[in-house]
């Protein structure tokens, strides 16, 4: 089981802290980085041609991931700069994301931290993985489209916000090392996706923690035992009975951690670790179609997850085979935010769910004979402990579901 590596984990990176802890009372001033952040993240100039922004595969109506149903409906892989040319896999969260620490190799041999999917962004290069992974779509042809460094300066350099950027990191500092320019990009986005703005920490289940941390309880203790000590604070007792299941039964919490992810604020529901969970390839993934100069595979590309990231790295290279097909996981929170109730969200690093009850019955179901599923991507490394046949009633599978539509930020 993964909880007792996560104190160390958690620590993660400790900037902004006291300005998210404002967020509990509604505070949400940008400091002048998170300003700036604010305007590359949002800036459509930025892209070759113009028109793309960080927000159009991470929009704040949906928890700051993918906000186009028209995409979310086929793959949840979404189309980059350039008509026709996509991605390989669903855009993940940019909110709760600031505390994943650097990559490393754990002492019980999981790897922990890093940022994308696969772990690439690893904090070695700044400092800081979110940060890595904030700019690494600018240059990528398949997002973005920038040439290079000095082009992406340019750009910021004729934008209405550039005197701020230099209030922000000097004089010059947009022409004197293009290079360096791109990393400080990197850095006030990452300073943004870190505000309060952005990690609210606002949804029902907040308020919920808040109240039963007064009473000294402890949320990640619940269970059947103590299950009713932990009504009438917040959430409903349908919600509190899927918080239960989600913490015992589902097994949902060995991963998606329930321990505060800092001294005075709520977890986040991630342990910053990986897992191949048996999802099936998704036929409707674009990346299928792409040129062969993008995906030389086509339609026999499999995606090998950390594993492919790792067989790139001489020090890691003997690990790669035991870790193909794993991913990242994800934040739960804001996992079922959405514009309206009925706009269509995609699950999993290939969007191949599109709802939560179906996410939550093939974690339940997945090993079960006769429930149908389709085989894994990849068939080895697969989680076989944690899923596959939790033994959860229909309605069991449902109160989790309602417990983790709790987690929306109102804000």
């Amino acid at each position: 089981m993964r909880k007792a590596t996560f104190a160390v984990v958690a620590a993660g990176i400790a900037a902004g802290f006291a300005i998210l802890l404002s967020a509990q009372t509604g505070a949400a001033k940008l400091s002048p980085v998170e300003e700036l952040g604010k305007k590359l993240f949002f800036d459509k100039t930025l892209s070759s041609p113009p028109g793309q922004d960080c927000a159009l595969c991470h929009g704040p109506s949906v928890g700051y991931t993918g906000p186009s149903e028209h995409f979310n409906q086929a793959a949840g892989v979404y189309e980059g700069a350039v008509k026709g040319r996509f991605g390989n896999r669903k855009p993940p969260a940019a909110a709760y994301a600031g505390w994943n620490p650097n990559l490393r190799l754990a002492p019980d041999g999981e790897f922990v931290g890093g940022m994308f999917w696969d772990g690439r962004a690893t904090g070695e290069v700044l400092g800081d993985p979110l940060a890595e992974q904030a700019i690494g779509p600018f240059l990528n042809p398949l997002e973005q489209n920038m040439p290079d460094a000095k082009s992406l300066a340019r750009a910021v350099k004729a934008s209405a916000y550039a005197g701020l950027f230099e209030k922000v990191f000097g004089p010059g500092s947009l022409e004197a090392d293009p290079q360096k320019a791109y990393e400080n990009i990197g850095r006030a986005i990452a300073a943004y996706e870190r505000s309060a703005e952005v990690n609210t920490f606002s949804s029902k289940f907040d308020g919920f923690w808040r109240a039963a941390s007064a009473k000294g309880l402890e949320v990640e203790t619940i269970g059947a035992s103590n299950e009713q000590d932990f009504r009438g604070l917040g959430l409903s007792d349908r919600e509190v009975r899927g918080l239960a299941l989600f913490a015992t039964k589902g097994l949902c919490a060995n991963c998606h951690v329930l321990t505060p992810v800092a001294p005075g604020l709520p977890p986040i529901f991630a342990d910053f670790k990986y897992d191949n969970l048996g999802v099936p390839r998704n036929p409707a993934n674009p990346f299928y179609g792409q040129d062969k100069a993008f995906n030389p595979d086509g339609t026999a590309w499999v995606d090998p997850g950390l594993g492919g990231y790792l067989q790139t790295v001489e020090k890691y290279k003997a690990l790669a085979a035991a870790n193909r097909g794993k991913h990242r996981t994800p934040t739960l929170r804001n996992v079922d935010k959405r514009p309206s109730p009925g706009f269509v969200k995609a699950f999993m690093h290939n969007g191949y769910f599109k709802s939560l009850k179906d996410v939550v019955h093939f974690y339940n179901t997945r090993d079960v004979a006769g429930a149908g599923w389709p085989a894994p991507e990849v068939a080895a490394n697969v989680n076989s402990t944690e899923m596959g046949d939790l033994g959860l009633t229909g309605d069991e599978e449902d109160a989790i579901v309602d417990f983790m539509k709790a987690l929306s930020d109102k804000r």
